[in-house]
């Protein structure tokens, strides 16, 4: 029996990838189109504006991801690290 390939995983396929970003996309939208049948009570006056929940959690995403990459540059150890 051959061994298995990269890509014979269903999420590593290109159509499949596609097809997310397709899809998160279109929720997002949504999102932003279902915020203006929304009443909003904005505490600041910036997180009343037109996808700010949207923006400020890609955002905050982004920072997430941003911030593990640099931990995980920090925290580091060589491969031989556990090696006698």
């Amino acid at each position: 029996m051959p061994p298995p390939s990269r890509n014979d995983h269903w999420l590593a396929r290109p159509e499949t990838v596609r097809l997310l970003w397709r899809g998160f996309l279109a929720i997002l939208a949504l999102t932003v189109i279902i915020e203006l049948a929304i009443e909003k009570h904005p505490y600041f006056g910036f997180d009343g504006w037109l996808g700010f929940n949207a923006g400020f959690g890609f955002l905050a995403c982004v920072g997430l991801i941003a911030f593990a990459k640099a931990l995980g540059a920090l925290l580091k150890r060589p491969d031989i690290y556990y090696d006698d």
